[in-house]
């Protein structure tokens, strides 16, 4: 199966989308990349949802990703007496503290002593998804006592989010880890963190999966702006988080953060993800708002690896029409003629490394020669990630022995990945990535495409060879 686009689609499983016969929908549709809410997941069911999409492969004869989101720590406040809440006016005091008590309208439990301990005079406190504001006023490691800027009604239980405060937790619960290991043994591709705010809070997540899933950070708190290099670096890969960011920081500040974020994982070679809300009204209606379309449009105009459908595909009535249109819109976006002059003003230059030099040079002569293809020969999937790095105009079909890794290329920009026996040597690695481009039909015969490998062949990270190779007629014959 061909896609007719570079930049990779995400769906999130639901009660609308989480059966075989939806899922083969999907994916014919147009989705890359499958997204597990651990939030709504259980362990137990894990594996057989996981065999579910792995029977994919079998039926599109294409490797299938699979992202398992982590739900993160879950900050609220506690229970309210009476009636189970309290209107709360603007400009009154209001108290949270660490008395297990019902709730009345002068305070309310908050039952998490680690913010109490990090909250400082001057901090914003948001609650329930931002639809109240409060300010810090006096803070003790048992109470914060407030005032109501934003007033409304707040009930048991609503949700907490501190957009000033750093609080000296990490970001995996107890669940998290659970939700981890179980993952990683059950053998997704990715697993995303949740609740970021600094490079350790990824190592914790390493040490988990120890390699079994590569390690994406979600950027959703304010907190994780301040350290991003540093955490891009601790990281697979990013996932802009927008519907948790524009709770906890100016709604205008979310679009130039977005591209802030896709700019710097474009320079660092990193796969990013730009999610929430994208198509938002087709959960309930059939075509998008224009608004909607000019959304993913940009992201797309800005080289991200991928864009990601939340409650469009898990709860939405129209879960194919989302992934169809959101296929359309990237198609669409990458036939423009500017396109592709915008990818190429963000290049970044190579770092300093023989497999950087490599891919650049391969880059390069596709260009002059206006080739269709760059063939890569990888292990560990490095090298199809430096050709992504580089956003070239070619297709790379990634040819790689370790079925893992073609699975996790499914979502990294441009690539194609193909599970295939490693070269035995030079004329076999030209002859057989000629073979594949055919059989795939990104080639045909007397075409000349980009062979980029490295020898000896095997040996993870050793790209340092490039090579134009001939579409004979004997690669058309055995495709």
């Amino acid at each position: 199966m061909k896609r007719e686009r570079r930049i990779k689609i995400i769906a999130t499983l639901g009660p609308a989308s989480a059966t075989p016969e939806m899922c083969a929908k999907l994916f014919a549709a147009g989705v890359d990349v499958f997204r597990i809410n651990m939030s709504h997941t259980q362990r137990e069911t894990l594996p057989a949802t996981i065999a579910m999409l792995r029977a994919l492969e079998t039926q599109f004869r294409r490797p299938v990703g699979i992202l398992a989101d982590l739900q993160g720590p879950k900050l609220r406040v506690g229970a309210f007496g009476g009636d189970g809440g309290v209107t709360l006016e603007n400009g009154a005091r209001f108290t949270l503290d660490s008395d297990p008590a019902p709730g009345t309208q002068k305070r309310v439990h908050l039952p998490h002593p680690e913010i109490l301990t990090a909250l400082e005079p001057g901090h914003v406190v948001i609650l329930d998804d931002g639809k109240l504001r409060l300010v810090v006023e006096k803070a003790s490691p048992t109470q914060a006592v407030t005032r109501v800027v934003v007033g409304g009604r707040l009930s048991s239980r609503k949700g907490v989010s501190l957009p000033d405060t750093t609080i000296a937790v990490s970001a995996m619960t107890d669940k998290d880890r659970s939700d981890a290991e179980a993952a990683a043994e059950a053998g997704v591709d990715w697993i995303a963190l949740s609740f970021v705010q600094r490079p350790e809070d990824m190592a914790d997540l390493r040490k988990i999966v120890q390699g079994r899933a590569l390690a994406m950070a979600k950027i959703e708190k304010p907190q994780a702006l301040l350290r991003l290099e540093e955490i891009i670096d601790a990281s697979d890969s990013i996932m802009v988080a927008r519907g948790d960011l524009g709770v906890e920081m100016p709604l205008e500040k979310v679009p130039g953060t977005q591209k802030r974020i896709t700019r710097m994982c474009r320079r660092k070679g990193k796969p990013v993800i730009v999610a929430t809300q994208m198509l938002e009204s087709m959960i309930t209606s059939p075509v998008p708002t224009r608004a909607e379309v000019s959304d993913v449009a940009t992201a797309v105009f800005e080289g991200a690896d991928a864009v990601m459908l939340s409650a469009e595909s898990a709860a939405g009535q129209f879960p194919i029409e989302a992934v169809s249109m959101m296929n359309r819109i990237a198609e669409e976006v990458e036939s423009e003629s500017v396109y592709r002059s915008i990818l190429e003003a963000q290049r970044a230059e190579p770092e300093a490394t023989g497999a950087d030099a490599i891919a650049k040079a391969a880059h390069e002569v596709a260009d002059a020669l206006n080739l269709k293809i760059i063939a890569a020969w990888t292990s560990s999937g490095s090298t199809a990630f430096r050709l992504a790095r580089e956003r070239p105009n070619s297709t790379v079909i990634a040819l790689t022995p370790n079925r893992a890794t073609a699975r996790r290329l499914t979502l990294v920009w441009g690539v194609h990945a193909v599970v295939t026996k490693d070269a035995s040597d030079i004329d076999d690695m030209a002859s057989r990535a000629c073979k594949f481009a055919v059989r795939e039909k990104f080639a045909k015969l007397g075409d000349r495409i980009i062979v980029v490998a490295g020898v000896p062949f095997g040996t993870p990270g050793a790209t340092n060879m490039v090579r134009i190779a001939f579409v004979a007629k004997e690669h058309v014959e055995k495709a």
